[in-house]
């Protein structure tokens, strides 16, 4: 049985590449879904009189949503349209189109259930990225490994993606972030489901379009909410839905270290400020939990990084009584 494949592509302030990006994209792929998010240059009229291509279908926000938005609103009429993988490209021609077959080969071959683009694979490459990006990207990559819990993933924010619907169909849309934090967000949605999720190496384009992207700014904002994922992460996967002996591991260690620095510091400034020296039981006292609670986190950090998803679930969850698109 053949694969249907779906693209959306959010549409606003793109109005000079989007004839482009759709041109590029290839017969492999049977719907294109071009969501105006409420565009000041009207993209989403522009593209009903200038585009003839009959697989492309224009979708309207009536109030601006985010990319995060328009890439939901695609997926839910790729959803009911019953595609079977639905890929984003960005309408601002920084994504190769004809790469498409890649980020949909691994999901066809039952090896993914999610596929993103990956910039930072050819070193060779990576010069063509304005320096502030490529440190931002390369903070906003460890962040997204602390939080998602996939750390084998790079370049969080690439938004060059393709989905399976039965996973697309399993995230709780109303919950994800629509706007810069989108990417990542869904990253951390995926990992609660288990999900595989692989990078493609792909090379950006950088031309005269502008991204509205910057780091410096959504920086703090990615910090707390990766945070909070973090902390909503630990407490699904290793106290709601499972345990293991890392469940001990996190918490124990963290007490033992947080005991040794603060007795430490209290011994550490009374002899400084009294002109003692410490004992050596005193010294034992602070340095063992130190010591101790360090050699746990690591081990749990171990265990993290060992429980990476790697058996996809897209099938599963395509039989699932619990599958929304099986229910509506």
């Amino acid at each position: 049985m053949n694969n249907r494949i779906g693209v959306v592509i959010p549409s606003y302030k793109v109005r000079s590449h989007i004839l482009q990006v759709v041109a590029g994209i290839g017969p492999e792929v049977e719907r294109i879904y071009v969501v105006d998010d409420c565009c000041p240059d009207k993209s989403g009229d522009f593209v009903e009189s200038e585009c003839r291509d009959p697989r492309v279908v224009v979708l309207r926000h009536e109030q601006n949503q985010g990319v995060g938005g328009a890439v939901l609103t695609g997926y839910r009429a790729a959803i009911a349209e019953g595609i079977d993988i639905i890929v984003k490209v960005d309408g601002d021609g920084q994504m190769e189109p004809a790469l498409i077959p890649q980020f949909v080969a691994p999901i066809l071959a039952g090896e993914a259930d999610y596929t993103k683009g990956n910039r930072f694979f050819d070193l060779e490459e990576i010069h063509a990225m304005p320096k502030a990006r490529l440190v931002g990207n390369a903070g906003l990559s460890f962040l997204t490994k602390i939080s998602s819990g996939y750390w084998d993933l790079f370049d969080p924010t690439n938004g060059f993606t393709a989905i399976h619907r039965d996973v697309a169909s399993h995230l709780p849309f109303d919950k994800i972030s629509k706007r810069y934090f989108f990417e990542t967000d869904m990253l951390f949605r995926l990992g609660t489901l288990r999900a595989v999720a692989v990078d493609v190496p792909m090379h950006a384009k950088y031309a005269d379009e502008v991204s509205n992207l910057k780091i410096t700014k959504v920086f703090s904002e990615f910090l707390g909410k990766n945070l909070a994922n973090f902390v909503k992460r630990i407490f699904y996967n290793y106290y709601l839905r499972d345990m293991s002996l890392a469940s001990f591991e996190l918490p124990l260690g963290l007490l033992l270290l947080l005991f040794g620095v603060i007795y430490g510091g209290i011994h550490w400034a009374s002899s400084a400020e009294h002109g003692v020296v410490a004992s050596s039981g005193t010294v034992m006292l602070a340095a063992m939990p130190v010591i101790v609670g360090v050699q746990l986190v690591l081990a749990f950090i171990g265990y993290d990084v060992s429980s990476t998803p790697r058996r996809a679930v897209h099938s599963q969850l395509g039989r699932s009584a619990l599958n929304k698109a099986a229910k509506s």
